[in-house]
């Protein structure tokens, strides 16, 4: 791309260099940044008078922004001063740099790195931004369509990005349940179950009913519930020595879910189920019932859990 070219959302030739870098604060966030994104995108710089690799970095992120005349801008956040935003995207060194375009982040890096890198990732986001949006869409068409890419990055495994989007879908509307229970997920399946917790505690009162929420809330419960008990070695060596230690296999099967393993966590409590149905009140079956709901009706030990309890059963 040619330095006097207009970005992909048909930016004029040229831009005062006011309107092409500026600084911005967690409060005017919204307007310079998400806003803004939706027409041109926007690179943020988080950066502190006392970061030397940030005094190194800010020259080249100048530079190439004014080359490019309009088609991307910059917007500098002194964390210092404004450390709100910075957090929500979990940045935890500077310089920091988040690409947002159509209102959403879309890329970023970490750390100093020379002016034709800078270059080609500037010009990287300006080929991947979307046109600009049309003035009638609506907030909450764009609330659904960046909760879509959200979840997409969490099949993906890509749980920073799901992360710094929920977290955008929040700035915008706070009581949001969806990117509520999603961040929360998002924070339990990264071992932060306490940041989990107390984000799903922000969901309103009335949205407590959905699955999605039940099953994060079920799931944080049973790790909590497990975080209590022996090791599953100590559990599992104490079933060994007596496999009709029914409070031994129910506890190894809440440590066996807590782990991940929850194929063999059902298969403890079938166990129990298959040579005492009545041990504890029927604890063993309810309290696989209870992994089933913070599992999930279609995940595969859910499917199978419900096939070994089935043969019990009827057995």
């Amino acid at each position: 791309m040619s330095i006097s070219s207009p970005g992909a959302n048909g930016a004029a030739a040229s831009a005062p260099a006011a309107d092409l870098i500026r600084e911005s604060s967690d409060a005017g966030f919204r307007a310079d940044v998400l806003e803004a994104s939706r027409d041109t995108p926007v690179l943020v710089d988080f950066w502190a008078p006392w970061c030397g690799p940030c005094r190194q970095l800010t020259p080249a992120l100048e530079k190439v922004i004014r080359e490019k005349n309009g088609a991307i801008k910059l917007v500098k956040i002194n964390i210092d001063d404004h450390p709100g935003v910075a957090g929500q995207l979990g940045v935890q060194s500077i310089p920091a740099v988040f690409a947002f375009a159509g209102g959403r982040p879309v890329d970023g890096f970490m750390g100093a790195m020379p002016e034709g890198e800078v270059r080609r990732f500037a010009e990287r986001v300006i080929a991947a931004a979307p046109p600009a949006a049309p003035a009638a869409d609506s907030l909450e068409a764009q609330i659904a369509e960046a909760l879509k890419v959200a979840e997409e990055a969490v099949a993906a495994g890509d749980l920073s990005q799901a992360a710094q989007i929920f977290g955008m879908v929040l700035q915008h509307a706070p009581d949001n349940e969806v990117a509520l229970v999603g961040l929360a997920k998002v924070y339990f399946d990264a071992g932060e179950s306490e940041q989990a917790r107390v984000t799903l505690a922000m969901v309103p009162e009335e949205k407590r009913k959905d699955d999605a929420y039940l099953a994060l809330f079920n799931a944080i419960r049973l790790h909590d519930e497990a975080a209590h008990l022996s090791e599953s070695a100590t559990l599992e060596a104490a079933v060994a020595a007596d496999p009709n230690n029914h409070q031994a296999r129910f506890d190894l099967a809440v440590v066996l879910n807590a782990e991940g393993k929850r194929v063999e966590a059902a298969e403890a409590l079938v166990a129990i189920f298959k040579r005492d149905r009545t041990w504890n009140e029927d604890g063993a079956r309810k309290k696989l019932l209870e992994f089933f709901e913070a599992w999930g009706p279609k995940d595969p030990a859910t499917l199978k859990g419900r096939r070994l309890l089935s043969a019990a059963l009827f057995s």
